[in-house]
C-alpha cells in the first residue's frame, strides 16, 4: 500500500516534470530553398555537418530545385506562405524584387553583414545600398575549358586573340577527331551566359560598357555590343552537326566523353568535369579582339543567401547566416565546390589547381558582371531572358546579329527610361 505522503511526493514530482518539459530545449530545422541540386551532395556531407557540430539544436535541410523551375517555385511557395526559412538569392534584380514585395528579411544589423565589401553587397542590395538582404556568397567566373591532352596531341596552344581563337576552331575542325566547340542552341541562357556574356565584355569595355547601358549613352545596336554577337554566330560552324538539338547537358556530355575540345564555360563546371572527365583539363579566359586590347572577365556575384521574413524561427536563421558569412564557410565553399569564389573579405586558400586558374584572371583582366541582371531586368520583356531568346537565335543562324540587336533594343526600350530607378 502507498502511503498518502509518498503519494503526494510522487505527484509533486510528476508536475514538475510536466512544468519543465517545456523547458527543454527542441533542436529547430531550418530549410533551405536553393537552385543549386548539383550541391546537395556536398551541403550533406560537408557544409551541414560543419554548422551543426559548431551549433547544437539547430538542423538545416537542404532542399533544392531544379534551375529553371526555382523562381517559379520559389514564388509559388512564397506566395502560400510554404516557403523555407532561408531562401538561396539569386543575383540583383530577381532577389530586390522578392525584398520589395516583402518575402525577404532586411539584413542591415545582421553582424556578419561587415565581412563584405559594397562591391560584394551590390547584387543583394536596394539601390541606395543601404539595406543588404542577402548574405552573399560566391561570384563565379567566365572563360574556356579545354582538353589538355587534345591541344597537346594536336600541338595547339591557348588562344589569346579572337584571331587565334578562330584559328584554334579551324585546326580543330580540319584534324576531326574532336567537335570544336561544345555548345548547343537549345538551352536559351547557354548561347547567353557561355556565348553572349563570355566574350561580349572585351567589346563593350566591362563596366564602362554596361554603366553606359544603363544610363542610356548606349544601345544594344551600338557596334561594341553588336560585333560580339557576329562572333557568335561563327560559332555555330564549330559546334558539331547536332548542336541545333543540342541541350547544355548534352555539351557538358560531348565535353567530358572527350568528343569536344573546347567548352565555353562558367567556372562552376570544375567540380563535375573534374569528376567525369578522364583527361587533363586546362582553362584561358575570353580571347580580345586584337593584341594589345585590354582583357576583360565576366566575374559575376552569382549565389547569396537571406532569410524568409516569415521563418518562424529567426534567431536560428540570423546565426546561420552568421556563419555564412565567417572564414569558416568561405573556406569550406570555395574548397567544397572549386569554382565558386568567395565574396567576403577573409582570405581564402583554394586548393584547386583549375580554380586557381580561374580566378588569377582578376590579376589580368578587368572584371565585370553580366549587363543584364542589374536594373535593366526590372521590367516587361525582362532583358536577361530577351538576351537569352537572340542570342540563341543568332547561335542556331536564325536571326542575323544585327535583328538580334535592334531586337533586345526594342524590347528594353519599350519600358525602360534612363533614370526611372534613381
Amino acid at each position: 500500500m502507498i502511503s498518502k505522503s509518498r503519494l503526494l511526493c510522487t505527484s509533486a514530482g510528476f508536475v514538475l516534470a510536466l512544468t519543465a518539459t517545456p523547458l527543454l530545449a527542441q533542436d529547430v530545422t531550418l530549410t533551405i530553398e536553393s537552385w543549386r541540386n548539383d550541391d546537395l551532395t556536398i551541403w550533406q556531407n560537408t557544409l551541414i555537418p560543419a554548422f551543426e557540430a559548431a551549433n547544437p539544436g539547430i538542423k538545416l535541410n537542404f532542399a533544392p530545385t531544379a534551375p529553371t523551375e526555382y523562381n517559379a517555385a520559389l514564388n509559388a511557395k512564397l506566395d502560400a506562405g510554404s516557403a523555407g526559412d532561408l531562401i538561396t538569392c539569386r543575383p540583383f534584380d530577381a532577389s530586390l524584387a522578392l525584398f520589395e514585395a516583402g518575402y525577404l528579411a532586411p539584413l542591415d544589423d545582421l553582424e556578419g553583414i561587415a565581412n563584405f565589401s559594397d562591391v560584394a553587397k551590390s547584387a543583394w542590395n536596394t539601390d541606395d545600398g543601404s539595406t543588404p538582404f542577402c548574405v552573399p556568397m560566391a561570384s563565379v567566373i567566365h572563360g574556356f575549358i579545354y582538353n589538355a591532352d587534345a591541344f597537346a596531341e594536336l600541338g595547339l596552344e591557348e588562344p589569346t586573340t579572337e584571331e587565334e581563337f578562330f584559328a584554334v576552331l579551324d585546326a580543330i575542325k580540319e584534324d576531326g577527331t574532336y567537335i570544336p566547340l561544345a555548345i548547343g542552341a537549345v538551352d536559351q541562357w547557354e548561347s547567353a551566359s557561355m556565348g553572349y556574356h563570355n566574350i561580349g565584355p572585351a567589346y563593350w569595355a566591362g563596366e564602362e560598357g554596361r554603366l553606359a547601358l544603363i544610363s542610356g549613352d548606349a544601345k544594344f545596336t551600338d557596334e561594341e555590343w553588336t560585333e560580339p554577337l557576329r562572333v557568335l554566330a561563327r560559332w555555330g560552324e564549330y559546334a558539331g552537326d547536332g548542336y541545333l538539338a543540342q541541350t547544355y547537358p548534352d555539351s557538358q556530355n560531348l565535353f567530358t566523353l572527350g568528343r569536344a575540345a573546347i567548352f565555353p564555360a562558367g567556372s562552376w563546371e570544375i567540380a563535375l568535369f573534374e569528376e567525369q572527365a578522364d583527361f587533363e583539363l586546362g582553362a584561358f579566359p575570353p580571347p580580345v579582339p586584337a593584341e594589345g586590347d585590354t582583357c576583360y572577365i565576366s566575374d559575376h556575384n552569382d549565389i547569396g543567401i537571406g532569410m524568409n521574413a516569415a521563418t518562424e524561427h529567426p534567431e536560428e536563421a540570423r546565426t546561420f547566416l552568421n556563419w555564412v558569412a565567417s572564414a569558416e564557410f568561405a573556406s569550406l565553399y570555395a574548397n567544397a565546390l572549386p569554382g565558386f569564389f568567395g565574396l567576403s573579405s577573409d582570405p581564402v586558400t583554394i586548393e584547386n589547381e583549375l580554380a586557381n586558374e580561374f580566378v588569377s584572371w582578376r590579376e589580368t583582366c578587368e572584371s565585370t558582371i553580366r549587363p543584364t541582371y542589374a536594373i535593366l531586368s526590372r521590367g516587361t520583356p525582362n532583358l536577361e531572358n530577351d538576351n537569352w531568346l537572340h542570342a540563341s537565335n543568332v547561335l542556331a543562324g536564325t536571326e542575323t546579329p544585327e535583328d538580334a540587336a535592334a531586337a533586345i533594343q526594342s524590347g528594353l526600350e519599350s519600358w525602360y527610361t534612363p533614370g526611372m530607378f534613381d
